[in-house]
């Protein structure tokens, strides 16, 4: 190691895991499994190893079997035809041809063996992509906004800066032990693209007078995270200049590397270091670690557009325009991945990209080109139109293969959607996600109504049953959503929320998102209502 791993000096206050981490670090697994467990097979490989197996991007999936999930990294979520080509032909080959786009913008596959890791490891290389510390207690994929270069609404091109920040951090065995894992964004973007307030490090866009002249930007948030506690991110007071971006988070990264806590692994994350120094003191340990920086500007983030993009809009290029589509619950197959390829070949500027609400955009197609790409099949049901619930729910992976969640969820969030939409006449949109356990890989805490997988004893058994929150956000600071009281069967979710979103639909005043209205009318109205549907 190029630092001195200053925690390891009173082993007695380290967790088992800090202990595993400083016998073998998480990146030297990669040689292991091409060299050894790949040609050994999965029962070769011993307990600490599968742990480390997440430093290569890769999870033991539901039920252990030898079976395996895998995540890549996707910056800012923007991926070439041909990467997207490649990894649908993984997909493929090794993973019974399903991929799941992330709510962090990566592509998931499951169903691979040990023995297919070094193939889909050079197939990745091959054309520039790599699962490489999408898991593990490491900087993971940095997160964007997936407009990046076209978007009329953003203050700069986020991509460069994206892909230095990323290629300093990956494979860096300087951060490759960190306490917790580590998740950056950044983004340009007035609408708040890449979520930043739930980030543990984020750059927003922001100007500032220097020397008479506006300079363009980032504000700096830290201390952002979900899981069972959940915080919001603080602003530190600082502007950060484009070119200084990699610095300030090489700078960051290393405060909470040295710092950060390593004796309880549920209270690791960066969040619980910021929530006990104070976003000033953090600020005063970044100063001594980089130097100066200006105070803060003008912030120039606009509002929260959950990271949404579907239907056909102009890209700030003139004459061309990007198509969101909706993929229901971030899943499809390896050949709709393949068609989509195709078609930003065929219609755009060769490229697709994943967006934070699991959904995928196709850009750069010349506007006379819009009617033709339109008629293509295969956007059916990866529809630019989709119906009002299904476009707006989110789910995480579930006990389909996760092994901490409790429920299933994708396929119930998809029947749930799809009886929302059968049922219920609206226009303004109301943001639904389910997760399967506390972690919120599905964001639950920030949706207008969050359903946390549980379970309930009922005369005929253990049956799966959802917690419900509501009125969650990122417009402004952020405010997470309110857990009410009382347990909905999973069988009885969807009806019980045709009751909630009626009850809001019903007495909303014009244009008054759901958020708002669970402000004004309180929150417990709403658990008034859940009473009546529970008795």
């Amino acid at each position: 190691m190029a630092y001195e791993a200053k925690w390891a000096d009173d082993p007695s206050k380290l967790n088992k895991t800090e202990l595993m981490k400083l016998e073998k670090d998480g990146l030297d697994i990669i040689r292991t499994i091409i060299e050894k467990y790949a040609n050994e097979g999965y029962e070769s490989i011993p307990e600490d190893e599968l742990l480390r197996f997440k430093w290569a991007g890769v999870y033991e999936q539901k039920p252990k079997d030898g079976h395996f999930m895998m995540r890549v990294r996707i910056n800012s979520g923007i991926m070439t035809a041909d990467q997207v080509r490649a990894l649908a032909s993984i997909a493929h080959d090794y993973g019974r041809d399903l991929v799941d786009v992330t709510t962090r913008q990566a592509i998931q596959f499951h169903w691979l063996k040990v023995e297919n890791l070094p193939d889909i490891f050079k197939r990745l290389e091959d054309v520039g992509l790599y699962s490489f510390e999408a898991c593990g207690d490491c900087p993971r994929t940095i997160v964007g906004n997936p407009l990046a270069g076209i978007d009329p609404n953003e203050l700069m091109d986020t991509t460069d800066i994206v892909n230095e920040v990323n290629d300093f951090f990956l494979m860096n065995k300087d951060f490759s032990n960190l306490p917790r894992k580590y998740k950056m964004s950044i983004s340009s973007n007035i609408y708040n693209t890449a979520h930043a307030q739930i980030n543990c490090l984020a750059f927003t866009p922001a100007t500032k007078i220097i020397d008479g002249k506006e300079v363009i930007g980032f504000h700096v948030w830290v201390g952002g995270g979900l899981s069972a506690k959940p915080f919001l991110a603080q602003q530190l007071d600082i502007f950060v200049r484009p070119e200084e971006v990699l610095k300030v988070s090489e700078a960051i990264t290393i405060i909470y590397r040295d710092h950060g806590f390593r004796a309880k692994r549920h209270q690791s994350r960066i969040k619980f270091l910021v929530a006990d120094w104070g976003v000033e003191k953090f600020r005063e340990e970044l100063v001594k670690q980089y130097g100066e920086l200006p105070t803060r500007g003008e912030d120039k983030t606009k509002a929260w557009n959950a990271a949404y993009f579907d239907g056909v809009h102009p890209q700030k290029q003139e004459g061309y325009s990007f198509v969101g589509l909706n993929l229901p619950v971030g899943r499809l197959n390896a050949q709709e991945f393949t068609e989509l390829a195709r078609l930003a070949d065929e219609y755009g500027d060769g490229t697709l990209r994943s967006t934070m609400a699991q959904n995928l955009i196709l850009t750069g197609v010349k506007n006379e080109k819009v009617e033709g790409l339109l008629q293509e099949k295969v956007l059916e049901r990866l529809t630019p139109n989709p119906k009002r619930f299904m476009s707006r729910t989110v789910s995480c992976t579930g006990n389909e293969f996760c092994n901490l969640a409790i429920v299933e969820t994708k396929k119930r969030a998809v029947d749930v959607a799809q009886y929302l939409d059968d049922h219920i006449d609206m226009e303004e949109p109301v943001r639904i996600h389910f997760i399967g356990c506390p972690n919120s890989c599905g964001q639950k805490h920030i949706a207008d109504i969050g359903l946390q997988g549980s379970l309930v004893k009922t005369p005929e058994g253990m049956v799966d049953a959802f917690d419900i929150a509501v009125g969650g956000t990122l417009e402004g600071n952020g405010e997470f959503n309110h857990k009410l009281k009382g347990r909905v069967k999973g069988d009885d979710v969807a009806p019980v929320l045709q009751q909630l979103i009626e009850f809001y639909n019903d007495n909303r005043s014009d244009e008054e998102t759901f958020h708002q209205y669970v402000h004004r009318v309180g929150v417990p109205a709403f658990q008034e209502k859940l009473n009546g549907l529970l008795a």
